[in-house]
């Protein structure tokens, strides 16, 4: 039992019935500039119904008046439709005393924190006892990871809209400008995301993989878009960047010999078969490679035939429980690694949907997760036929909607035999042509990155673009050298 005022009320579990008045007093003495402080509750946070009415007819009248009065609560509470609940002697003493009520403006915050924790912990508790109702239906038929995202996913949910809200507040743009200048000042960089280990690709698209982005990279099978992806994610890991690699097709076995060949110069199929061991040197490389994959971030996990709504399930966890929130509660440097979009099961996605219709609700789900816990994600998609011989947003099934959301659409592809001929087979046989940046300039139109790929070591390295090339040979023609910045070790493709 509780007394407040000279009244016994009874106190329920999660619920603050003295902080509830000294809420609904501090609103009445002081209006909007109290409301303004507690701006972040509405009806729903009190638990008493008298008290939500009151609430809502408090706000109404703040809104029209900005002052509150008796008066003006009856006439809100007309207007409102609610008239008949709080005309009553009981009601109206209770509205009177909230406005004699000893309470400071400055205390009126704090009560109002420990209200909406206890909404929280009551919304909470509704989940959970929505979760259990669901493990109940459980028939034994289900896949482990449905039972388990039956409770993950509401809960990480509800605690994540809790990290949104916090940075739900306007501000002036300009107000902290000076400090903005400072912080550019003292950290210059090429990149404003996360560099890729690909300069040219980075300067391209716009200074590296951005937070609450999708970097969108399209290729035909077998051109090694895998590999790209492996890559990319190596160089990140190797930043002590948290990266974790979504994979549709590969095993681990299989990354683990492309990873160890890369880093080790060994061939991949030495490694794989072991034959590696014949070979002190070799032996000695491989097993230091071994240690160096041990403490880099590089996490992995295959989705082949999973729901869509375990593979965010699954991105939530790692988030929670492998990259963790900063105290503001902004996500910590990490990278998604999602190889690659395609057609796969999802409560969202009916049998008569078409494959453009299935990706494009897949890119809008994956868009409003890296939105929502603010991280970036380089993802592939396969590449249609045209894409052979055209370079253009219309290469791939849901186009339309896939360039809408990406930050940035490129082509990853095998050059034409004139274009290996014009080139030089030491800058390699394939390149990355970015068609779409929204934050970067891109390159001209007919320009590429030349890529070369070593498929037998699990490497791929950057080269010149096409019109550096070009300027390069004409410069060296007219007697002037230019330096090229291949890699040395990019001779020619192994693959």
């Amino acid at each position: 039992m509780l007394e407040v005022k000279g009244c016994i009320v009874k106190r329920k579990n999660l619920e603050d019935l003295a902080s509830e008045r000294a809420v609904l007093a501090a609103l009445c003495q002081y209006g909007l500039d109290c409301y303004l402080e507690v701006d972040f509750l509405d009806a729903d946070h009190f638990t008493d119904n008298i008290n939500q009415v009151i609430f809502h007819c408090i706000y109404k009248s703040i809104s029209e008046n900005s002052k509150v009065e008796l008066a003006s609560i009856l006439s809100a509470a007309n207007s409102l439709g609610v008239y008949e609940s709080i005309n009553n002697k009981e009601e109206i003493s209770f509205i009177r005393s909230l406005f004699n009520f000893p309470i400071h403006k400055e205390n009126a915050k704090s009560h109002a924190v420990k209200i909406a924790k206890l909404k929280l912990a009551r919304d909470l508790k509704r989940t959970l006892r929505a979760c259990e109702k669901d493990l109940d239906a459980t028939t034994g038929e289900e896949d482990v990871m449905d039972l388990i995202s039956k409770i993950e996913t509401p809960i990480l949910n509800a605690t994540a809209d809790v990290y949104q809200s916090s940075n739900n507040k306007t501000e002036i743009i300009g107000e902290e400008i000076d400090d903005y200048l400072q912080y550019l000042s003292e950290n210059v960089s090429d990149n404003v995301g996360i560099p890729t280990g690909f300069p040219r690709y980075d300067a391209a698209i716009g200074g590296g993989l951005r937070r609450k982005c999708v970097d969108l990279i399209a290729a035909r099978p077998k051109v090694g878009k895998s590999m790209f992806g492996d890559a990319v994610a190596m160089n990140v890991s190797k930043q002590n960047i948290p990266v974790l690699m979504l994979d549709t097709e590969m095993s681990k076995e299989d990354h683990l010999n492309r990873m160890l060949a890369n880093l080790s110069g060994v061939d991949i199929n030495k490694i794989s078969t072991g034959k590696f061991t014949e070979n002190p040197t070799d032996k000695e490389k491989v097993e230091k490679a071994a240690q160096e994959l041990k403490d880099i971030p590089y996490h992995y996990i295959s989705i082949a035939g999973q729901s869509f709504e375990n593979i965010l399930a699954l991105m939530r966890k790692w988030i929670y429980q492998q990259v963790g929130f900063d105290e503001s509660g902004v996500t910590n440097d990490c990278l998604i690694v999602y190889d690659y979009l395609k057609l796969m099961g999802s409560e969202g996605i009916s049998s008569s949907m078409q494959e453009y219709q299935v990706l494009g609700f897949q890119i809008t789900q994956l868009h409003n997760f890296m939105v929502k816990y603010d991280v970036p994600c380089l993802s592939f998609v396969q590449l249609n036929r045209d894409g052979i011989t055209r370079e253009s947003t219309d290469v791939v099934s849901g186009s339309d909607r896939l360039i809408w959301l990406c930050t940035s659409f490129s082509i990853f592809k095998l050059k034409s035999e004139e274009e290996v001929a014009e080139d030089g087979i030491e800058n390699g046989n394939r390149k990355l042509v970015p068609v779409v940046g929204r934050h970067g300039p891109g390159l001209d139109d007919g320009d590429y990155i030349s890529m070369n790929m070593f498929g037998n070591i699990g490497k791929i390295s950057e080269g010149q673009t096409r019109n550096e090339l070009h300027n390069n040979a004409r410069s060296r023609e007219e007697g002037f050298e230019i330096d090229a910045e291949i890699d040395p070790e990019s001779d020619i493709d192994s693959m």
